[in-house]
């Protein structure tokens, strides 16, 4: 469910040895499968711990997971990284804010969530997003740009050499994809 790196497995260690015997880890997720989806790690005392969290076991401390926030944990990873400017431990999640489906799920569904999960995240650090609105009878899927992208001047090429490229590749099937969006240049547009 979770992996984390031997770094941040030592770094943990050092930070458990000043707490109270029997003190472990717990991961979470606050407002799991929407789009404020947060990640925490915090102290987990021994009077902390449910009966239906899910223990994972390192060497020598456990990490618990309460049952709301397993799903959307999958694939996350804990890393603790050091370079020149100091040290940082960092915690990827990619399925937080939707839960990962099945590979067998419909092609509306895949799609989704790697709009949600791959494409919005970058999408976002322009105050943008994008969302599937159809995936046609002749296999396009219809997007429809929101936030930043919205006028945008690049969202052309955010479309061709980005989302439709990154959706062809992982699913086949699909012949393209095409723009419904009606743009307005605006104070909201990424220039």
């Amino acid at each position: 469910m979770i992996k984390i790196t031997e770094q941040a497995q030592n770094h943990f260690s050092k930070l458990l040895a000043n707490q109270e015997t029997g003190t472990q880890i717990r991961v979470f997720v606050i407002n799991p499968g929407t789009p404020t989806a947060e990640c925490g790690v915090s102290y987990c005392p021994p009077d902390a711990i449910e009966a239906s969290d899910t223990e994972l076991k390192f060497d020598p401390f456990s990490v618990f997971v309460d049952q709301l926030s397993a799903p959307f944990l999958v694939d996350a990873e804990i890393d603790f990284i050091t370079d020149q400017l100091g040290s940082q431990l960092t915690l990827k999640a990619p399925n937080a804010k939707m839960r990962k489906v099945a590979d067998d799920a419909p092609l509306m569904e895949r799609v989704e969530y790697v709009l949600q999960s791959k494409i919005n995240p970058q999408l976002a650090s322009h105050g943008g997003r994008v969302t599937l609105m159809e995936i046609t009878d002749d296999a396009f899927a219809v997007l429809q740009f929101g936030g930043g992208c919205n006028g945008c001047s690049m969202v052309d090429v955010t479309l061709k050499n980005g989302i439709e490229k990154e959706l062809l590749q992982t699913f086949p099937e699909l012949k393209g994809v095409k723009d419904s969006t009606e743009h307005q240049r605006g104070e909201h547009s990424y220039y």
